[in-house]
């Protein structure tokens, strides 16, 4: 097994998955979204699910994070069998997403963004009000565990790059208790310098023990923080990989090969 990145941990096989994903189908009338994926999940571990546009990729994660119902399948949370009604069933099991396009008010300060429906609060007077010191003190020290250094607990979070946005969102969701994080093309807008800091905050989320799935299409960002990288095209899975049984150019390949494979198939009406 080679050791090319200094992201990667290798104690996360041995632990038994959070969440397994048993032969995942999504129809949407006659439309199949998925076609029988299969995937897991262990604490600690960085799980790349990698395809292009199309791939089934967006379906997959929403069905992961409650806001889809499997059409047939199963999936098991911590051994048990799951059944997400709706994305709050899958967040209070400790399943969050961290999507490319942020939900957070630009204007308002990163510790109001921070605890954004979950403010802190103290009694005055037998009236609840903001606990604005405790607020801004936990979202300093977060931040500053994920090696970012704010201004100030008020600085706006639009003064703020895209690469440190990131890391405000997955500091909020691993406080709150998040056991999967989901991270949605978390490096695709970003230039180097910035990637380079989600990484490294990817990194440090996975020594806390919580199982990160990385969701991406550039194969380059994946092999950074990646311990196993799935393969996804048209719905179904190409295969799974564990970090130093593949190539970057073999996981290209596979990606590009199946991509192909759909044009081809587009261009001679269905009849490969």
């Amino acid at each position: 097994m080679t050791e090319d990145s200094k992201f990667h941990h290798g104690d996360a096989d041995q632990k038994e998955p959070i969440i397994r994903m048993v032969n995942i189908e999504k129809h949407f009338g006659s439309v199949i979204a998925l076609a029988g994926v299969s995937f897991d999940l262990r604490p600690g571990e960085c799980h790349c699910l990698l395809g292009d546009n199309g791939a089934g990729k967006s379906t997959f994660i929403k069905t992961m994070s409650g806001v889809h119902k499997p059409t047939a399948g199963e999936i098991f949370f911590e051994n048990r069998p799951m059944h997400f009604e709706d994305p709050r069933d899958a967040i209070s099991a400790g399943i969050a997403t961290v999507h490319q396009h942020l939900a957070m008010i630009p204007l308002m300060s990163v510790s109001r963004n921070f605890f954004m429906g979950n403010e802190p609060t103290r009694k005055v007077a037998g009236i609840n009000f903001f606990d604005k010191k405790q607020a801004d003190e936990i979202t300093m020290e977060e931040m500053r565990k994920m090696g970012i250094n704010l201004r100030g607990p008020d600085q706006a979070v639009g003064t703020l790059s895209g690469g440190e946005r990131q890391t405000v969102a997955i500091a909020r969701a691993v406080h709150f208790g998040a056991k999967i994080l989901i991270l949605d093309e978390p490096t695709s807008a970003l230039g180097v310098r910035q990637t380079s800091n989600v990484l490294a905050t990817i990194d440090k989320v996975r020594s806390q023990g919580v199982g990160v799935v990385f969701i991406s299409h550039n194969v380059r960002h994946a092999l950074a923080v990646g311990d196993r990288f799935t393969v996804l095209n048209r719905g179904k899975t190409l295969g799974t990989a564990k970090r130093g049984e593949i190539t970057p150019e073999e996981l290209q390949d596979l990606m590009a090969g199946g991509q192909e494979m759909a044009q081809l198939e587009g261009s001679l009406g269905g009849t490969v």
